[in-house]
């Protein structure tokens, strides 16, 4: 079925890829970058089954705004992908308060205010599907990625529990959980370097910096391919709550889910009979 489907973060990396290969599966796609002009540049100019648009996830009333634009075009929303974002690395005491809130302001709060303008449209048609990017980072804490950690687990508790809201309107929900890809997410546009220098963690700094400086551009996942899986995820009757992808990610993610599970077994003994004792 044809979708009218809205994508944010498009002007380059994985959501031109995405935005690229729902054109090529005939649906028509809303999408959005701060500069639009880069959207059209990346997808080859304009044409009746797209509209570029201007929108900075950050701003409410940009996102309102842009859904407007939207549904003046085409009528309809049938998929949103969340794909915009930025990565702020480094150790929690050298990220600055300001660092730290804008990361949560445009991971967390950025998805929900694109989607609080978009569910309307949604209930409307009693039918939608939402989908947001997470990252493994979402699932595993990493070294050097408190903030973006801190980000995308609030990411998969905010969607986790949104299906509940939802459901009864016939809007689906996926929370997307990618390993390590081409995105262009370590490119100097997208991610943020620590602000804060402290003796104590220098070293260990540099290194980690040159390190992960040094993973752009060699990152195993093709966000093509990424691309391609995630048309086939919207076009299903029932998405997935959670799509795991990556070589890299459902090893790993299978592996988080064996250690919480013994984690909780392990914590029986003193982590149970603590209710009151007249409970029912």
């Amino acid at each position: 079925m044809r979708k009218v489907v809205f994508v944010t973060g498009a002007g380059r990396g994985l959501g031109t890829d995405i935005a690229r290969r729902a054109l090529a599966a005939g649906h028509r796609v809303v999408a959005t970058a701060r500069d639009p002009q880069k959207v059209l540049d990346a997808l080859g100019g304009e044409r009746e089954d797209l509209l570029a648009l201007s929108l900075d996830i950050t701003s409410a009333d940009a996102a309102t705004a842009a859904v407007q634009a939207a549904t003046d075009k085409f009528g309809r929303i049938d998929v949103l992908i969340n794909n915009a974002a930025m990565f702020q690395a480094g150790y929690f005491e050298e990220i600055s308060d300001a660092q730290m809130r804008a990361q949560i302001e445009t991971n967390l709060f950025g998805p929900m205010n694109v989607t609080r303008a978009v569910l309307p449209v949604m209930r409307k048609q009693r039918a939608g599907h939402v989908v947001t990017i997470s990252s493994l980072a979402g699932v595993i804490g990493q070294e050097f990625c408190v903030a973006y950690a801190a980000s995308k687990f609030g990411v998969e508790g905010w969607m986790e529990s949104l299906r509940f809201d939802l459901e009864p309107f016939g809007i689906r929900t996926t929370i997307v959980e990618p390993g390590f890809f081409r995105t262009e997410l370590l490119v100097d546009a997208s991610t943020s370097w620590a602000q804060d220098s402290i003796e104590d963690y220098a070293q260990r700094t540099a290194e980690t910096k040159k390190m992960w400086q040094s993973m752009n551009g060699q990152q195993a996942g093709d966000p093509a391919k990424l691309a391609d899986a995630l048309i086939e995820v919207i076009a299903l009757d029932e998405p997935p709550l959670r799509f795991v992808a990556g070589d890299d990610a459902v090893p790993a993610i299978e592996a988080r889910g064996k250690e919480i599970t013994d984690q909780a077994t392990a914590s029986r003994a003193l982590g149970t009979g603590l209710s009151h004792d007249n409970a029912a």
